[in-house]
């Protein structure tokens, strides 16, 4: 019984710091609101006043045509991951609280990613670049399997997690537009807001964790020390993630080295090196965390040597093999 009562003492203690922090995150509400530009799945995809609808959906379906199938299958996992993280809402909202700042936060988050989820459905709807039936079942999957991983039972973890996690889907859909722009500057364009919008998560999740860590910094870097080393995306439970997921490193979208960055950022912003003042625990924490860069590499290097060409194929992509070095 001693070890629930510490462990339920330990979040109790965390919650309440959150509960601290309820000023600050009016005031980054208020920064986010006031810097994103507001826009719309039917503005960004749908025709000109003066076109015709009809018209319209023609060419947007004759130039989806070239979008090539490895681009696809990225962009398939990119589009699920995001309408699947709007029903994870719970991860937050089980330490937020209802009255308050927290909770007008995670709505307005919640409300984002599905939007972000609602116009890449509706342009693979509208453009049939995808096996909709496919895209469905997938769906269906992944709801139903959900997302439930270890560290949603400790607050600080939530927002380690989301800041990493938030700037590798920015990274994702920023260069798979990059990709597809070369084909389709609409679905470029598309993918360029929602990027922004990811950015703008992560710039709010980093500055709560450093927060945090100005408030309770042995917790904080315990607490980022099991994070850091490596994450599951929100899609892990997606059928067929880990080859769709593989498609987006040998695509050059995002890998081993991409998340290598990541974490050199946070170390950066979140000045972990020049912590003082530890006890024994974040002097602990702090080592392991600045041990992770050099594991990260070795990591992307290793999988570099071994990397061999490789044929994919997918049912969402109309089971169409493409080869990838």
């Amino acid at each position: 019984m001693g070890t629930i009562t510490d462990a339920t003492r330990e979040i109790d203690s965390k919650v309440e710091v959150l509960r601290d922090l309820e000023g600050r995150v009016g005031e980054l509400m208020e920064q986010h609101e006031r810097k994103r530009e507001v826009w719309w799945p039917a503005d960004l995809l749908g025709p000109a006043p003066e076109v015709d609808p009809d018209q319209h959906l023609a060419a947007l379906r004759a130039q989806a045509d070239g979008i090539p199938d490895h681009a696809r299958a990225a962009l398939a996992l990119n589009m699920l991951t995001e309408e699947g993280l709007p029903h994870f809402h719970r991860l937050l909202a089980v330490y937020l609280g209802d009255e308050s700042f927290w909770r007008l936060w995670n709505n307005l988050w919640t409300a984002e990613e599905d939007r972000h989820g609602q116009v890449l459905h509706d342009y693979a709807r509208d453009t049939r670049i995808f096996n909709q039936r496919k895209v469905e079942e997938m769906q269906f999957e992944y709801l139903r399997r959900g997302f439930h991983p270890e560290w949603d039972r400790d607050p600080y973890r939530v927002f380690v997690y989301t800041t990493v996690q938030e700037r590798a889907t920015q990274v994702s859909h920023a260069e798979t537009g990059k990709i597809i722009g070369e084909y389709e500057p609409r679905l470029a364009e598309v993918l360029a807001q929602v990027a922004k919008d990811e950015a703008r998560h992560y710039a709010f999740y980093r500055t709560v964790f450093e927060e945090i860590l100005k408030r309770d910094p042995d917790q904080a870097l315990h607490s980022a020390s099991f994070i850091l080393p490596a994450i599951d995306m929100p899609g892990i439970t997606i059928p067929g993630f880990k080859d769709l997921a593989e498609v987006i490193r040998r695509s050059g979208i995002y890998g081993p080295r991409d998340y290598l960055r990541i974490v050199q950022e946070q170390i950066r912003y979140w000045k972990i090196e020049s912590l003082q003042g530890l006890g024994e625990l974040g002097r602990t924490a702090q080592e392991k965390i600045m041990g992770i860069p050099a594991r990260l590499k070795r990591i992307a290097e290793l999988m570099e040597t071994r990397a061999r060409a490789k044929t994919f194929s997918f049912e969402v992509v109309f089971n169409r093999e493409f080869a990838m070095e």
